[in-house]
């Protein structure tokens, strides 16, 4: 095998959090050493290998970084949503292979005739007709045997894996449990460059996309558009908006947009999904975020005849001021579009009537978060007020709590304490650790009682606690009648700056309204 060293040597490098990689295509015969980011993604790191080797390669995006075996482990196909620092690199310059997926034999006596004869056309197209009629039997005999299930149908470009999403509730687990467990890859896409999960929300089926999560499928799997199946469940005729809870239930990243730019929030509003919206706005979506052209989520709305979902944004705070790249308010382009009705509703439209989310998003457990924690995640639902700066918050972590959509039923979805939406309180979200009589700084999420005033309590009797919530704060209610959470230990006083200002929050005055972001300095006995 040649070596083929291009223009990114592997010499030295100071450059903190780099990794230089000789990557091999065994198909190809060739190798090349490239550099890598540690702190990115497999997937990005495929897509820079792409790059190079392409054009060289048929059905690119179902090549993977293959890790060959070392101190007797078994080899095996990095997971593309995985960050690079989580495998383990050997030597100075690591070495990956970039293979296509194909089904990986373990402890197999492997005859090749054999293999040859059973990959032939006719037997797998006839295993095709096994996947579609769900029998579970057949195929884990045809699998023991030895079938590779990573593969495409000649009729329509489907894989075995994205075939069986398509089936029923009552047959579509068992049989993608079977697949799976006969070598099928989770992220192995059909011709039109699409994973399992994605189809799965293409057709809205949740039971797929409950089993495909169970089986450790990423929510943020991309396709050959970098669309992740949150779009597809949100975009197309068949969505459902339990798919979209779920999927954000499993930290599916939000904020992923086209090649025109348009979100998932975009195309909730375009066909009227009010569900999905709710879903999207209490996960964190960008309620004011623009696409190619400019237009708003509320824009999408007003040129669609969309009042419901106009409605909700209106309600949740979007920005009825802002205009797109024409320099047309939402209004306008409603008047334009000849939907007054909606454009009376955005004109009259009272900033005070916004009423933000309470309550942190319920995550699961089971997978590793993002790239932005649920919390931040949740402080970014109260952009629901454009005066809030969000400066210097990337950096900040804080575990993750239960609670569900106000407009969503306890009953279905239960979880969080619900909050009234006249009374004082904070979310915690990160906070940095301090000594003894050290400054201590905390942001918070503060909701003045009266529209008015700000607290500024001295730890005094007059404080009596009511409560506590998940994030360690204690809830107290002060005699002049003010409450809020504040923090539980023995500090001297408190004091409130506003969010990426030197300055003290003026705590009696009128301008200090609604969702202000502050910190709540405190100083530690």
């Amino acid at each position: 095998m040649k070596d083929t060293i291009g223009s990114e040597s592997f010499a030295p490098d100071n450059t903190i959090g780099t990794v230089f990689i000789r990557i091999a295509v065994p198909e190809l015969k060739v190798q090349k050493c490239l550099q890598f980011q540690l702190e990115h993604t497999v997937w990005q790191a495929k897509q820079r290998v792409l790059t190079a080797f392409a054009k060289d390669l048929s059905d690119p995006l179902n090549y993977g970084m293959y890790l060959p075996p070392s101190n007797g482990k078994a080899g095996k196909f990095m997971e593309e949503e995985r960050l690079l620092n989580e495998y383990p690199i050997q030597g100075p310059i690591g070495f990956l292979e970039f293979k296509y997926k194909r089904r990986v034999y373990k402890m197999m006596q492997i005859n090749e005739r054999k293999l040859k004869q059973i990959h032939s056309k006719s037997k797998l197209k006839a295993f095709m007709d096994v996947v579609r009629a769900g029998n579970i039997e057949k195929i884990n005999k045809i699998t023991i045997k030895g079938l590779d299930p990573n593969f495409h149908d000649p009729d329509n470009g489907e894989t075995p894996l994205t075939t069986a999403v398509t089936l029923g509730k009552s047959k579509c687990r068992d049989v993608l449990i079977a697949l799976v467990s006969g070598g099928s890859h989770l992220d192995f896409r059909n011709k039109q460059g699409l994973t399992a999960l994605h189809r799965a929300a293409v057709v809205g089926n949740c039971e797929a996309i409950r089993t495909m999560l169970d089986l450790g499928a990423s929510p943020d799997c991309k396709d050959g558009r970098d669309l992740t199946p949150l779009y597809y469940s949100v975009s197309n005729d068949d969505a459902v908006q339990e798919c979209t809870l779920m999927l954000l239930h499993e930290r599916a990243r939000v904020g992923i947009c086209d090649e025109h730019g348009w979100y998932e929030i975009h195309q909730a509003c375009k066909h009227g999904r009010v569900q999905h919206l709710e879903h999207l706005l209490f996960y964190g979506a960008d309620m004011d975020v623009r696409n190619s052209c400019g237009n708003t989520p509320l824009h999408i709305c007003a040129l669609n005849n969309q009042e419901a979902c106009a409605r909700v944004l209106l309600f949740r705070g979007a920005d009825p001021t802002l205009v797109n790249y024409s320099n047309q308010t939402a209004d306008q382009v409603a008047a334009m579009a000849g939907n007054t009705t909606i454009a009376d509703m955005i004109i009259a439209h009272n900033p005070e009537d916004v009423v933000p989310y309470r309550e942190i998003p319920q995550y699961s457990n089971r997978r590793k978060g993002g790239s932005m924690t649920p919390s931040l995640r949740a402080l970014l639902r109260t952009r629901s007020d454009p005066r809030i700066n969000f400066a210097g918050l990337e950096d900040m972590k804080s575990p993750s709590s239960s609670s569900s959509p106000i407009g969503l039923t306890r009953r279905q979805y239960g979880g969080g304490k619900m909050i009234d939406s006249d009374s004082a309180c904070s979310i915690s979200v990160s906070s940095s650790s301090s000594g003894l009589g050290q400054v201590k700084e905390t942001r918070f999420l503060l909701l003045p009682t009266n529209g008015l005033e700000f607290v500024m309590e001295s730890m005094a009797s007059n404080c009596t606690v009511t409560g506590a919530n998940d994030q360690g704060m204690y809830d107290r209610r002060s005699a002049s009648g003010f409450e809020g959470y504040y923090p539980s230990g023995g500090q001297m006083s408190l004091n409130m700056r506003r969010a990426g200002s030197m300055g003290d929050v003026n705590l009696i005055k009128a301008d200090n309204q609604h969702h202000t972001l502050a910190t709540l300095v405190t100083v530690e006995r």
